[in-house]
């Protein structure tokens, strides 16, 4: 879908070009995979890097497989396997150009040729890697960093890059415990060699944060654990607009149960308290939500849907 296909008539938080300063320039893809809009002054581009199956199990590994086996079947999704989205922010705020993410990678030992579409998709929307000034990274997961560990692309990137990351999560991947997470064989060890990887090719980037960092104006990065020890949030403001980039602290089901345990959580229950502090804070506000994992383009907001929440996409702007 071109960026340039919309109405004549200006709307609410999209340009009236809806070119958003990102280019259109590439060949076109059978599936969209970027959607632009605006927060305040701030230019956003979701950007999905693929989608990425995994076994259903991992999306509640506490939950009554009964339990957890209807939920599934209410979605219309299937019992064992299904494919988690996988989402990307890059943002420009003033003469910033942020990266939220880098997505998986193209490893080809994993064999997921619908992942690590990010780099590609970032050319097509004419974002040249040498014009992005910082990188933030919710959490050193492989599909949040492996997009920069393929080849070619670190020499594309300026030697001024800041990638943001929280030191307790760099401190975490020296000597990651799994000891709570309930992943497939091979995962801990994936994980481990891909952060590994990360940090000793992009040490000399890293701007490690304790608690918050203000990466460009309106744009804070901010630590909230659970997931991993250093996973992070972003929250995008300009104005009254609002925008939390909420990396793994959200996922399809944790909306209806926010008490079911992701299987790649390092703290399953610190990473349960987050999840409800963050949807009762957005269901208050109001202000529009992306994660990593929802179903492209990950953009809605939360409702209270009695003991629970409600996840309420926003309709496409065309």
């Amino acid at each position: 879908m071109s960026l340039n296909n919309i109405a004549s008539q200006p709307k609410a938080n999209v340009r009236e070009d809806n070119n958003l300063r990102f280019s259109t320039t590439g060949a076109e893809e059978l599936v969209p995979s970027r959607y632009a809009l605006k927060v305040g002054e701030i230019d956003v581009l979701v950007v999905s890097d693929g989608v990425l199956p995994l076994p259903t199990t991992m999306l509640a590994h506490n939950a009554d497989p009964d339990v957890r086996a209807t939920w599934l079947d209410d979605m219309f999704l299937p019992p064992d396997t299904f494919d988690w989205s996988l989402n990307v922010i890059v943002a420009r705020s003033g003469e910033q150009t942020i990266l939220i993410d880098a997505g998986l990678g193209l490893d080809p030992d994993l064999s997921l040729p619908r992942a690590g579409q990010l780099i590609k998709r970032l050319e097509a929307a004419g974002i040249d890697l040498a014009t992005v000034t910082d990188v933030v990274l919710t959490h050193m997961h492989m599909d949040h960093v492996g997009g920069l560990l393929i080849d070619g692309v670190k020499e594309r990137l300026r030697p001024d890059l800041r990638i943001h990351v929280a030191a307790a999560e760099v401190e975490f991947w020296a000597s990651p415990d799994f000891s709570h997470t309930a992943m497939p064989p091979g995962f801990p060890d994936a994980l481990r060699a891909t952060a590994k990887r990360f940090v000793e090719e992009y040490r000399s980037y890293l701007q490690p944060f304790e608690q918050e960092v203000e990466v460009a104006p309106g744009v804070v990065a901010y630590r909230t654990g659970g997931h991993t020890p250093g996973h992070s949030m972003v929250h995008l403001t300009s104005g009254s607009e609002g925008l939390t980039f909420a990396g793994d602290a959200i996922f399809a089901v944790g909306f209806e149960q926010p008490d079911w345990y992701n299987g790649f959580e390092h703290d399953p229950e610190e990473a349960a308290r987050v999840r409800l502090r963050l949807l009762r804070e957005l269901a208050a506000t109001g202000e529009l939500l992306v994660a990593t994992h929802l179903p492209f383009p990950s953009l809605g907001r939360v409702a209270v849907d009695g003991d629970a929440f409600r996840w309420v996409p926003v309709f496409w702007d065309y």
